[in-house]
């Protein structure tokens, strides 16, 4: 059982080194200037999903016979076989289950509630709920539950208005705010922030993937600003924010119209900006190559982890001596 522990431990442990290494790189890319916030935006996504996407996995799984060359970590695998034996294997064990279990319940707890805000009866207390219209194929209501705009559901998101939200904005300022949330809701922003908060039950020990949530909560609702903008509905989105002036929301899965709001309206405020195609390329073109080679270097040190036996087996069948730094990984298998 020891070996099995160690041999998970230590692929583990290899594909977060190199995943946080993706991270801190992601972190540097999308602090230049001058790529968009929608490029940034997926960038950060990707990181995220890299932490709790074992692709290297998949590729040991498929070609681990065709990569002889793959080598272990030492400096790795010594002090995971050693962390991963008695009451110190126990004592992670039970941290990580005690954390995991309490993010897990905390999810659960801010989904519930969220679900019985968006469904509540129409005809408790004064609460009135009006299905409006369609917009870009997303259903959009009026609902005075909500004292901002959201966006609700996850498979399938509409958008929630304020009772009252058009008559206290202008037609254009109305406009610019409905197309800020048609925004999030046609590109499912709700999944995607789900999909990252059952990463963090996981993988809640780790400060680069909270700080990977922070990143995508900023850039989700910059990059629908964007969209706004490029309407040449920026000033009237920002005079909306400020006739709405709400404090943020804490419901979950909601995006709304002020999340980060010191950072929108100070963008919306500042200087038209002329966004560069060449610079969102070049910026795309330098992640993918960061999260391709930690991929890589991912793989060439967990292949061996599958291979091994299959080497043991030559090496005792030639009687050839085995380089010590296998002997650690082989006692994993």
């Amino acid at each position: 059982m020891h070996e099995h522990i160690a041999r998970a431990m230590y692929y583990l442990s290899v594909h977060l080194l190199y995943a946080s290494i993706v991270g801190v790189a992601a972190w540097m890319l999308t602090s230049i200037r001058g790529p968009s916030a929608t490029t940034k935006y997926w960038i950060w996504v990707l990181t995220a999903f890299n932490f709790v996407v074992p692709s290297g996995a998949l590729i040991d799984t498929l070609w681990a016979t065709h990569l002889p060359w793959a080598r272990p970590l030492g400096a790795i695998g010594g002090p995971i076989w050693v962390m991963t034996e008695g009451r110190t294997a126990v004592a992670l064990g039970v941290t990580w289950i005690a954390g995991a279990f309490f993010m897990l319940m905390r999810l659960m707890s801010r989904i519930r509630r969220g679900r019985r805000e968006a469904q509540a009866p129409a005809h408790l207390g004064d609460r009135r709920v009006t299905s409006n219209f369609v917009a870009d194929g997303i259903a959009v209501s009026f609902d005075d539950g909500h004292p901002g705009p959201a966006v609700c559901g996850v498979l399938y998101p509409r958008v929630l208005l304020p009772l009252g939200i058009d008559r206290l904005l202008n037609q254009r300022e109305f406009h610019a705010v409905l197309i800020h949330e048609l925004a999030h809701a046609r590109r499912r922003d709700n999944l995607i922030r789900l999909f990252y908060e059952v990463s963090l039950c996981a993988l809640w020990f780790h400060p680069l993937i909270w700080l990977a949530g922070a990143r995508i909560a900023l850039y989700r609702e910059l990059s629908c600003d964007e969209s706004v903008i490029r309407r040449a509905h920026g000033p009237a989105l920002l005079s909306a924010l400020a006739k709405l002036a709400i404090p943020e929301q804490v419901g979950f899965l909601q995006a709304t119209a002020s999340s980060h709001l010191s950072y929108r309206l100070a963008r919306l405020a500042g200087p038209a900006q002329t966004t560069q195609r060449a610079a969102n390329l070049l910026l795309a073109t330098l992640f993918a190559t960061v999260i391709a080679a930690g991929i890589i270097q991912t793989v060439a040190h967990t292949a061996c982890c599958f291979i091994l036996k299959r080497q043991l087996a030559v090496d005792v069948h030639y009687r050839q001596p085995v380089p010590s730094i296998l002997l650690k990984v082989k006692r994993t298998l």
